[in-house]
């Protein structure tokens, strides 16, 4: 799936990308390398590295995915380093 092949909605297409390939069954939490490797597989992913991190701190922001750190919920206002995407646990 590339960004432009995902599904229609009010967020923006990369949003929509990221929580898309988080929704796969079998899928726990993706690190941005991960992710941007899947959103793009024959292009160059690494170009959306930075772009995940500033979407997944708009979708965290929203309730919409964790960021974890350590294994940890991280605060989407305030972490570094490494990270990795998760959806919302409902059980």
């Amino acid at each position: 799936m590339t960004v432009q092949d995902s599904p229609r909605s009010s967020a923006p297409p990369l949003e929509d990308a990221i929580l898309a390939v988080l929704a796969r069954p079998g899928t726990g939490t993706l690190s941005a390398p991960e992710l941007a490797h899947a959103i793009e597989p024959d292009g160059d992913w690494h170009g959306l590295l930075l772009p995940i991190r500033r979407a997944a701190v708009a979708l965290a922001q929203a309730g919409r995915l964790i960021i974890y750190r350590k294994g940890n919920p991280a605060d989407p206002n305030d972490f570094r380093g490494v990270y990795r995407l998760g959806l919302p646990r409902h059980d």
